[in-house]
């Protein structure tokens, strides 16, 4: 996602994090093989990035995407006021646990204008429903992408025991908002919610980076219970990530560490559950958006993201 519309504005002013930075590579002994896997892609580029993310394109791009190994799922013409179900858990070391994954976005978002740019209230104040998300320069849009990652973490993730439900599965024409969106991992009593996205930063700005929840307590928003546990999620996910993926920690946002905290995102101030998002990488640089277009490099993601949650999990 880039940092306009609901839940997605230019971040605030970012907090010094060293520690979390050391935290971070103590977590993952395997993350400078990690970042060599990256560099032989393609390291982040020497201007070191503008630290600030571009403005999302409106619609889906007119040209095709570039060719995949996944299908890509349409949406039904009906909307539907649930999650999507997972399948009955298997046996494993997360039987009982409830995970949420939130795909960011819609693919039909962007025939719904006016009803993504309707106001909810995000606990602190109001903004849009949704947003359409980003593309790649050749037209793979973020909604997709997250979408597919969703579809292989809920495979994974099942394999583990857990119960695992999507906000949306592409079995609806737009949304949910982003209220919504928190309030189903809320009801679902979710032991950890991940929302997927994508970045549509500038040329040249590259790497992931997790969301962390600020301590928020006004209005209907009160994260003060989630701020901690939602850390210790983020820093698992971004460790796992870096070790499974090879992708770098951004060079645009945050610290050099790939977590950032933030206090005006709906979608994290309204969860009573820990949750974080990630930014899996920027669809506007070609050397990322090369990654994000490879169904190899995506399976790559689903798992980090998935041992994060499973190591969370744990303990």
């Amino acid at each position: 996602m880039s940092y306009v519309g609901p839940d997605f504005e230019p971040p605030q002013p970012r907090r010094r994090r060293g520690p979390l930075t050391v935290a971070l590579a103590a977590l993952v002994p395997g993350a400078l093989l990690g970042w060599l896997v990256y560099e032989t892609v393609g390291g982040p580029g020497d201007d070191g990035g503008s630290g600030r993310a571009g403005v999302r394109s409106s619609s889906p791009a007119a040209s095709s995407a570039p060719s995949d190994d996944a299908k890509e799922p349409s949406a039904s013409p009906k909307p539907t006021a649930t999650p999507s179900a997972s399948a009955p858990a298997a046996s494993g070391p997360l039987k009982g646990k409830v995970v949420v994954i939130d795909p960011g976005h819609n693919p039909g978002n962007f025939q719904h204008a006016s009803e993504i740019n309707r106001k909810v209230n995000i606990g602190t104040n109001s903004k849009e429903c949704d947003t359409t998300g980003t593309s790649t320069n050749d037209g793979y849009t973020e909604a997709k992408f997250t979408l597919d990652v969703a579809h292989r973490m809920r495979t994974l993730l099942q394999k583990q025991g857990a119960t695992v439900k999507l906000t949306q599965d592409g079995d609806r024409p737009f949304g949910p908002c982003v209220d919504e969106r928190a309030r189903i991992g809320n009801q679902a009593k979710a032991d950890a919610v991940v929302s997927i996205h994508a970045d549509g930063s500038g040329a040249g700005n590259r790497g992931f980076h997790v969301i962390l929840p600020g301590a928020v307590h006004a209005g209907a928003a009160d994260t003060r219970a989630i701020v901690g546990p939602s850390r210790d999620l983020g820093e698992r996910v971004a460790g796992r990530f870096v070790a499974v993926t090879g992708s770098a920690p951004s060079n645009y946002i945050g610290d050099g560490g790939g977590l950032v905290t933030r206090e005006d995102l709906g979608g994290l101030n309204l969860s009573t559950v820990p949750k974080v998002f990630i930014e899996c990488g920027n669809m506007r640089d070609s050397k990322d958006a090369a990654l994000l277009t490879s169904g190899a490099w995506r399976q790559k993601a689903a798992q980090g993201i998935s041992e994060g949650i499973v190591s969370f999990l744990r303990g």
